[in-house]
């Protein structure tokens, strides 16, 4: 199974990119986009990913607001966060909400393609723990 995966960003030209980074990526799907916090929570409700990619910084509910509501889900997806504001408040904050990683959008292709396809083999590992096919 391919991880799937909700992008949240209010940035267009920055959400095209990284759609486009992780189609070449075999083990993942991007599911939906938000462009805010609400809708972010509206998709991940409704779809279920495993993974949220979230920007820290977006008009109405920030990414750090969406985030700590799904952590109270019985179920949470991961998180990753992506912000263009890489600095020591917003890592702590990224800590502290048990995200995964933040990656800078600066260097978004370099960091998050790693990321990314570590989630998908420890997905993939608990998928198959899961369904009783492990070894």
């Amino acid at each position: 199974m391919k991880l799937k995966i909700l992008l949240a960003d209010d940035n267009l030209t920055f959400l095209t990119s990284v759609k486009n980074v992780l189609g070449m990526l075999s083990q993942a799907q991007v599911i939906a986009e938000a462009h805010d916090g609400v809708q972010a929570l509206e998709m991940a409700t409704l779809l279920q990913p495993d993974l949220v990619l979230l920007d820290i910084v977006m008009p109405g509910m920030t990414g750090l607001d969406a985030a700590r509501v799904m952590q109270n889900w019985p179920k949470p997806p991961k998180i990753v966060f992506l912000s263009l504001h890489d600095n020591i408040f917003y890592r702590a904050a990224a800590r502290d909400l048990g995200a995964v990683a933040l990656v800078g959008k600066a260097n978004f292709m370099l960091e998050l393609l790693p990321v990314i396809a570590g989630l998908a083999r420890e997905f993939q590992n608990s998928d198959n723990v899961t369904s009783g096919s492990a070894a």
